[in-house]
């Protein structure tokens, strides 16, 4: 099968994801009326989605009796409907750039391949073995199309593509896109195969020295009648749209640059023949002028490709490469011609020609050179770095962080350069007073930045900063300068030895522990630090701050680092680094991170561990914190890190490395909160599941969670959490107390299951660490159904999934129960913070108030669960939340509440209205609520004839009215369809509920 057929086939395969208009699309069946519809103005579908829809319908496969899915049949809808969406893009005059811009790669695939089919392109031929002079023009610009458009794909395919943000997942949304990208993949792939194919059929075409044709409808038309009454019209010279031989020849040589330009990363020589046909392109435009092409060109694309292709071309002695700063730039990278390089960037401060993305393209550029070995480039990476530092000044762009690693020691040659490059890039005489004002501040913030007096005098005794800066706003400067530092005057004269007495050393160390501690730049920390062990080798740094906590298991290492500044940088490193984490400043959390790591690496294996690992858990709390809060999975790259450290910690590759527990704690939670069951019940290796509690029972909760929807039978691993979660609550003489300090509300016990023996100090915490809701779920019913167990409880606590959990434990004494109730309190507060709108939680919320005596905050939860889930009781409670142990919990809060109208209100909506309790409220004469304004709730004629006989024994006139009233409804006569009588009834709980709600929320 040729690679033309094999796309074909896999092109009838793909469906278009717009769904089908039946109004227009059956009324533009009719072909007549086809041409019509295009010659609106705005036409309604557009042409293109007209396209999308006739090759949707055409591609849809059939269903035999067998209910076999079978291909498209060849019959004559579908001929008709593949005409129609060739007629829309012959009226589109074939243009590429529109066609490619709107459908996607398979659609244009079957489009173009249909054309080649109609064109009586020989199937199962490769078109390089066709000799295009000897084809009909129709056939042969069918040919160039195809290949034209292959090229074009290859070249576009190519370019990164920004990512759109999905929507609200939708199964059959995604699944059908992913079914496109896979057919977009396959397609390019059989393209990429064909490529050279491709170009060779296109050099071909540069010889064709005669005009071409394209399809147009009426040749369409033609093609669709009958053959012998076609009289070989299609086959002339003259039939379809004239492209003339000059447009085939710049559009073609236009798309051979660019696929030749985009191999030429691979093979630099190809560049030369990018060049060729850009150039030709550009002379034939220039020649015909680009408003006659009926293929358009982007002209400042072609300069694009013709600057890049002159530069990547030009050998050092082509005179021609001075006509641009990048061609000289680029050979002065080339040739090491610095000092030239750094000419050109000053000259150009003037100009502002260059783009700041191109220049700082080449400072990184130098760097990377720089860090390989070269120190000479030091020099020239600082000179180029102030160039485009003063470039962004005048921009009004930000100052970029590596001039200010650069400028940390200055000295005087850097101040004379900085200087010159200032004076050079602004032209007092010319320049607007915007620009003045720009540099005149980034002068005065410099002076402020030094702590050095000679180099601020002599920036502030320049010739630029004397004429930028008037004289107030030098005095101004002067005072800024007196307040910070004693030491230092700005004044017109040099400075004499009585204003430079310097301070005394004490003085010096406090005012640089004082910046030791409020800097979080860990470079600043390094030059401080270098600074206060040149002063005295007595001191230990690291003891500046009592804020600065690192665990246990990691100070023993870092205090164990021999040299003094070493040890002080990484320990203080590590400490802001852990106090940003834990204050969320994820970016200086991450900046003093990297820096340690950098640091480590070069001496100690095992801490260079330790920091990989810290970064680890700083990227799970990043995005926890940032994406994963909306919902966005993790990558890929974060999930196979989490796996690799959980899997590490089993492997002694380098012994004794020390280990923070809330890693690994994390890394499980992680795994868990982003459904990662499949690795966690399948693919976990056996040992790392043996030696790793955490696992162990991320793996119960994984596997739990996956049979919930399963028979009961099957849940052996509910079993195996229970088992093991009572293990963990089991009673101890004391409480346990982790090595971060951490104490667990449930007591630790010499357990018998030694996997859980080091885990039992921050169970709670690593549940508190749980995001995902079917394991918090799974995690609360499990103590639900614990704190249910015992003898003594008098109400139970609902919760779903509580039926999943064995019904008794064999030594009931053993379990400290206590400890049971404040982790069920603990975790359904924690649960309520990840979604405040589950209702089941909020249940479980209500009963623990119920079981504690508070009624009132009792009835606030049931009420708040019965809300969001029947939006503000527009809609009907659903019965598994309000059953009928709910109500009665809450008539027997709203009885012990002494509202007992609300309790008569209530026994309405059991199942079985319980007479005996509304009858018995109804009685109390004193009620804490609105009494008779609640009559217009009830909808029970039993309770409403109480009420009137009840309100007349008493002699309650008024009140008797209100229940009279009330009972004389016609919506609730006794005679009433069923259905009325529900909708009565239903409309009453609504408005009761509504008014609970105001009351108690």
């Amino acid at each position: 099968m040729s690679a033309e057929a094999a796309d074909r086939e896999a092109a009838t395969s793909s469906r278009p994801c717009t769904p089908p208009q039946t109004s227009w699309f059956e009324f533009l069946l009719e072909e007549s009326l086809l041409e019509q519809h295009l010659q609106k103005p705005s036409p309604d579908p557009p042409p293109v989605q007209l396209i999308v829809q006739f090759l949707e319908q055409a591609s849809k496969p059939s269903v035999n009796e067998q209910n076999q899915v079978q291909p498209p049949p060849d019959n004559k809808r579908n001929r008709i409907l593949k005409l129609l969406a060739l007629k829309v893009a012959a009226h589109l005059k074939w243009d590429l750039d529109v066609l490619e811009k709107s459908l996607s790669v398979p659609v244009l695939n079957m489009l173009l391949n249909e054309l080649l089919c109609i064109s009586k392109v020989p199937p199962g031929t490769k078109h390089v073995d066709v000799d295009l002079s000897s084809l009909p023009p129709t056939t042969a610009m069918a040919i160039l199309l195809y290949n034209r458009w292959a090229i074009r794909t290859i070249v576009q395919s190519s370019f990164p593509v920004k990512q759109a943000k999905p929507g609200p997942p939708q199964l059959n949304v995604m699944n059908q896109m992913q079914q496109e990208k896979e057919l977009t993949e396959n397609i390019l792939k059989v393209l990429k195969e064909q490529a050279a194919d491709s170009i060779l059929v296109l050099e071909g075409a540069l010889k064709l020295n005669k005009d071409l044709y394209v399809h147009t409808i009426r040749t369409l038309d033609l093609l669709a009648m009958e053959p012998g009454m076609v009289n070989g019209e299609t086959e002339s010279s003259t039939a379809g749209l004239k492209i003339s031989a000059e447009e085939i020849q710049c559009q073609v040589c236009y798309d051979l640059g660019a696929i030749y330009f985009q191999q030429g990363s691979t093979n630099a020589a190809v560049y030369e023949n990018a060049k060729e046909k850009f150039f030709k392109t550009k002379e034939l435009i220039a020649k015909n002028g680009s408003s006659s092409l009926h293929f358009t060109i982007d002209e400042e694309r072609l300069a694009g490709y013709c600057l890049a292709c002159g530069i990547l071309t030009s050998s050092s002695d082509d005179a021609s490469q001075q006509a641009t700063p990048y061609t000289q730039i680029h050979s002065c990278m080339k040739s090491g011609n610095y000092q030239d390089l750094v000419k050109i960037f000053l000259e150009d401060n003037l100009t502002l020609s260059l783009p700041v993305q191109f220049r700082q393209s080449v400072l990184r550029e130098l760097f990377q050179k720089a860090q390989q070995g070269n120190d000479a480039l030091d020099e020239v990476c600082f000179k180029v770095c102030v160039c485009n530092t003063v470039c962004d000044v005048l921009q009004g762009q930000i100052i970029d962080i590596q001039f200010c690693r650069l400028f940390l020691k200055p000295n005087k040659e850097k101040i004379d350069f900085l200087l010159e490059v200032c004076s050079r890039s602004i032209n007092l005489e010319n320049a607007s007073e915007m620009l003045k004002r720009k540099m005149a501040a980034f002068l005065k913030n410099l002076c402020l930045g030094l702590e050095d007096l000679q180099l601020v005098f002599m920036i502030s005794s320049h010739e630029l900063f004397i004429k930028l800066l008037k004289d107030d706003e030098r005095k101004l400067l002067v005072d800024q300068m007196r307040k910070r530092s004693p030491r230092i005057n700005l004044c017109t004269k040099p400075v004499t030895s009585f204003y430079d007495i310097p301070a005394s050393a004490s003085v010096n160390i406090g005012q640089l522990e004082h910046q030791l501690i409020l800097s979080v730049d860990p470079w600043r920390i390094r030059q401080i630090l270098i600074e206060l062990h040149g002063m005295t080798s007595e001191r230990q740094f690291w003891t500046v701050s009592n804020k600065w906590e690192v665990p246990n298991v990691y100070g023993n290492v870092i205090l164990g680092i021999k040299d003094n500044l070493t040890r002080d940088l990484v320990y203080i490193l590590m400490a802001k680094g852990l106090h940003c984490c834990a204050i969320k400043d994820f970016v200086h959390a991450k900046q003093l991170f990297a820096a340690c790591l950098e640091l480590v690496t070069e001496f100690s294996p095992k801490l260079r561990q330790v920091m990989l690992n810290e970064m680890l858990l700083l990227d799970i709390y990043t995005h926890e914190a940032g994406p994963g809060a909306s919902g966005e999975r993790p990558p890929s790259d974060l999930i196979s890190r989490v796996r690799g450290y959980l899997e590490m910690r089993r492997t002694p590759f380098i012994p004794d490395i020390p280990l923070r527990q809330v890693i690994a704690e994390e890394c499980v939670a992680f795994l868990l909160n982003w459904r990662e069951n499949e690795y966690l019940t399948m693919q976990v290796p056996l040992p790392l599941v043996q030696t790793n509690p955490y696992v162990k029972l991320g793996q119960l909760l994984a596997a739990t969670c996956k049979e919930l929807p399963g028979p009961k039978e099957s849940r052996r691993t509910a079993k195996d959490l229970w088992e093991v979660v009572v293990q963990i609550c089991s009673v101890s003489n004391q409480h346990k107390r982790g090595n971060d300090g951490r104490v667990s509300l449930i007591k630790h016990r010499e357990s018998t299951l030694g996997i859980m023996y080091s885990f039992v100090s921050s169970w709670e915490y690593y549940c508190f660490s749980l995001q995902e809701p079917l394991v918090l779920t799974t995690i609360l019913s499990l103590f639900v159904k614990l704190h249910n167990v015992r003898e003594d409880i008098v109400n139970d606590i609902a919760a779903e999934h509580i039926s999943i959990w064995p019904s008794s434990i064999p030594n009931l004494q053993s379990v400290d129960f206590e400890a049971v109730a404040v982790t069920v309190k603990e975790l359904v507060s924690y649960a309520l913070t990840i979604n405040a709108n589950n209702h089941f939680w909020l249940i479980i919320q209500a009963d623990i108030y119920f079981a504690t005596n508070q009624y009132s905050a009792a009835l606030h939860y049931y009420l708040q669960a019965g809300a969001v889930c029947s939006d503000f009781f527009n809609k009907m409670v659903p019965p598994d939340v309000y059953t009928d142990q709910v109500i009665k919990r809450m008539i027997k809060c709203c009885s012990l509440l002494n509202c007992h109208t609300q309790v008569a209100i209530l026994c309405q909506f059991l199942r079985e209205v319980d007479y005996k309790t509304a009858f018995k409220a109804l009685q109390e004469q004193n009620s804490h609520d609105a009494m008779d304004s609640y009559y217009e709730y009830i909808w029970d004629v039993t309770i409403l004839e109480y009420l009137t006989y009840l309100h007349h024994k008493r002699g309650e006139t008024d009140k008797r009215q209100i229940a009279i009233k009330a009972i004389g409804q016609t919506e609730l006569n006794a005679s009433n369809p069923e259905e009325v009588l529900q909708l009565a009834a239903q409309r009453r709980k609504k408005k009761f509920l509504q008014a609970m709600a105001k009351l108690y929320f």
